[in-house]
């Protein structure tokens, strides 16, 4: 979030940084408040959304016992021989004042290629979302898949029929949900967890486990 303050005397200040999570803009904008010398913050949120302190504060206390602040990494891989398709997901989220990460991996057939396993293991990501009973937040999508990160963010269009009809699956589900994603391609040595996890399913080890995180 970016913020505007409107000072006391003289001309609003528009102050902006990196991205920052709700909660802590909010620490930062109620030191500022302390100093006496604001009249009134705005923040700006990724989708251009403002938000005055008293707003952000009500929409953190809405969410608290929710999901959120959620980042969701995911992979998959497919085995040309067996034609089976595995699957990974992490999601890290905040609920009830705690942190905790979600590790969980599938194996699936039916599916034609790798690309197809990458769009199913984001999709197996949405699934657990929606168990946890996430809903209406942005969330943070992480892959490397260049395919699906460039097709979900526009970057390139979709041609492949069965890709265009796992994009259409994916959008669906996440406008269902009331997700506002932003999509980020990062190595696969960031991906590291969600890639294990993948592979470990084409070998028959099967996981489901969340921690919480300290």
């Amino acid at each position: 979030m970016n913020g505007t303050i409107n000072q006391k005397k003289g001309t609003p200040t528009v102050f902006k940084s990196g991205e920052l999570p709700a909660d802590q803009a909010l620490i930062i904008a109620e030191d500022l408040e302390k100093t006496g010398r604001t009249k009134q913050i705005m923040f700006t949120d990724q989708f251009d959304s403002s938000w005055t302190i008293k707003e952000l504060k009500s929409y953190l206390k809405g969410i608290e016992t929710e999901p959120h602040n959620i980042a969701v990494y995911f992979d998959g891989g497919f085995d040309w021989e067996t034609k089976l398709a595995g699957l990974g997901c992490v999601l890290y989220y905040n609920q009830n004042g705690k942190s905790y990460r979600l590790r969980k991996n599938a194996t699936t057939t039916h599916l034609s290629s790798n690309n197809e396993a990458e769009y199913a293991a984001l999709h197996l990501c949405l699934q657990e979302l929606e168990m946890l009973g996430a809903h209406h937040l942005p969330i943070e999508i992480m892959g490397d898949s260049r395919v699906v990160i460039n097709h979900l963010s526009e970057e390139w269009p979709v041609i492949e029929e069965e890709l265009y009809s796992w994009s259409n699956k994916i959008e669906e589900k996440m406008e269902s949900l009331g997700f506002q994603p932003r999509y980020e391609l990062i190595s696969r040595k960031k991906n590291s967890e969600a890639d294990r996890l993948a592979t470990q399913a084409l070998t028959g080890v099967e996981i489901t486990a969340t921690i919480e995180r300290t």
